[in-house]
């Protein structure tokens, strides 16, 4: 065409600006995406682009992408992007959002992965009335994976999970996310569209701009339900695959609006602004209580404290609070702390044990693999852990003589029978607190003040505060008096 004429026409439809110029994933098809041809995917990237620059948004957008097909966005879509875990999306854009309210957050995901996986996030992102998009691309099938069985297949749909067809007695009915989340009381605005032909595709363009719209006017949840053709694991041509949107999946599922509050829906209210670090301590109730100065003073601010803690036991022997006894104490102190809990399903008797690590500097792992305090309130756990204790580390024993198979000479070791010790106290349960005196003062990492306060937290009956109290200085006794007997 002459170049005179070409300026006579205005250009109706062209690359979105929302998109890169090149695609880098593909270097021999830089101008094409990964999507087999008669995809959905491209058709709805392709909307949702076109909705973003017609807004002027770009700059504020964030694409969630999760796993399955749509996790190549990253290399499409000229905008903020992350790539979150299976199912996640819709979590990770709550998190995103609410840290950055300014920005539009687009969560995209694919029916195997919002319905199945992710039921839960997106259920609750919807009744929270997260101000989000979700795009949700429904193809009724695992796509990128084969081709298995999904939540939304059709009764009689085959997969390579269900090769004689779904059938509702075995595997239940498709889920219609829409129809259920249009019975909460939050999302805004909630829409079935489908691709199986020229009209629902402009009805589907529509309705994604919709739901960025009311994004951007603030006014809280929407998502868009698109029925999508998958020529590919369908075994269809992109024509077929087509018409077997309109036709056959929109008996099923049905389009149209399910909830729509826009008109009346007013702009969310702003979170509360996050406090400020320093306003902690008195939101928590810890102002009174935490002896920060009196500690940095009693330590030293340039002594070393690097404690990594194995507490290990039977449930009920109380491993668990043992430990956070420790970690409250340590913050309380104001230092670095992180305490994990790992325990059995059983009330009583069953496996327990705790990391606790306490230090000045930031911790890089809360995991305490080889800890340089070991202590184990029963055999067992003297057996599963004792080989892991660092050279030169402590393991304080609940037991009269420490066992010998488990002797090794280049650890320190108190064995003590903690267990008869706290009955004589007044309670065998005190044993935990017996063992913590001593690695209290094994350690010296922690002040007398620190330890009270962070007691009194944890334990409400007086009675047994003024037993732990006894309990927690008869181990700092015992282990002075095991100094003398050497």
């Amino acid at each position: 065409m002459p170049s005179e004429l070409i300026s006579e026409y205005e250009v109706a439809h062209g690359r979105a600006k929302s998109f890169y110029k090149s695609f880098d994933r593909k270097n021999e098809l830089q101008h094409a995406t990964h999507y087999c041809p008669g995809c959905g995917h491209g058709t709805i990237s392709k909307m949702l682009a076109k909705a973003i620059d017609d807004l002027g948004i770009q700059d504020r957008t964030v694409l969630i992408s999760p796993v399955g097909c749509s996790v190549f966005g990253y290399y499409y879509f000229d905008v903020g992007n992350i790539q979150a875990a299976h199912g996640r999306a819709s979590a990770v854009a709550t998190a995103v959002k609410r840290s950055r309210e300014d920005s539009i957050v687009v969560s995209y995901q694919g029916d195997g992965d919002l319905s199945a996986i992710g039921s839960a996030e997106i259920l609750h992102a919807a009744n929270r009335g997260e101000n989000i998009t979700v795009i949700f691309v429904n193809n009724a099938i695992y796509s990128m994976t084969g081709g298995q069985f999904a939540p939304t297949t059709l009764i009689g749909q085959k997969s390579t999970t269900s090769p004689q067809g779904r059938n509702a007695a075995n595997e239940g009915y498709p889920l219609h996310v829409c129809e259920l989340l249009a019975t909460l009381q939050a999302p805004v605005f909630i829409e079935r569209v489908g691709l199986g032909d020229n009209k629902q595709v402009a009805q589907a363009a529509r309705s994604i701009r919709r739901g960025l719209e009311n994004q951007v006017r603030g006014l809280g949840f929407s998502l868009i339900e698109v029925l999508s053709p998958c020529p590919t694991i369908w075994k269809m041509s992109a024509v077929e695959s087509q018409h077997w949107v309109r036709d056959v999946m929109e008996k099923t599922y049905p389009l149209g609006v399910f909830c729509d509050r826009s008109k009346e829906a007013q702009p969310r209210l702003k979170a509360d602004a996050v406090p400020e670090l320093p306003a902690l301590p008195k939101i928590l109730g810890l102002e009174e209580e935490g002896p920060e100065e009196t500690t940095r003073t009693e330590q030293g601010a340039g002594s070393k404290i690097d404690l990594h803690v194995r507490v290990a036991g039977f449930g009920g022997q109380g491993v668990l609070l043992l430990g956070e006894v420790l970690a409250e104490a340590g913050l309380d102190a104001g230092l670095e702390v992180s305490w994990l809990p790992s325990y059995g399903p059983e009330m009583r008797s069953g496996t327990s044990n705790c990391h606790i690590r306490i230090a000045r500097e930031p911790i890089d792992s809360p995991l305490v693999t080889a800890p340089n305090v070991l202590i184990a309130m029963n055999e067992p756990s003297l057996k599963k852990f004792d080989a892991n204790v660092e050279r030169g580390g402590w393991v304080i024993y609940n037991g009269d003589v420490f066992p010998e198979e488990f002797a090794r000479e280049d650890v320190h070791v108190l064995a003590l029978p903690f267990t008869q010790i706290a009955n004589e106290l007044g309670d065998t349960r005190a044993a935990n607190m017996v063992m913590l005196g001593a690695l209290l003062e094994i350690t010296g990492a922690l002040p007398q003040a620190s330890i009270d306060a962070a007691l009194r937290r944890l334990v409400k009956n007086p009675r047994w505060v003024a037993l732990d109290e006894r309990a927690l200085t008869r181990g700092r006794e015992l282990f002075r008096e095991s100094l003398q007997g050497v």
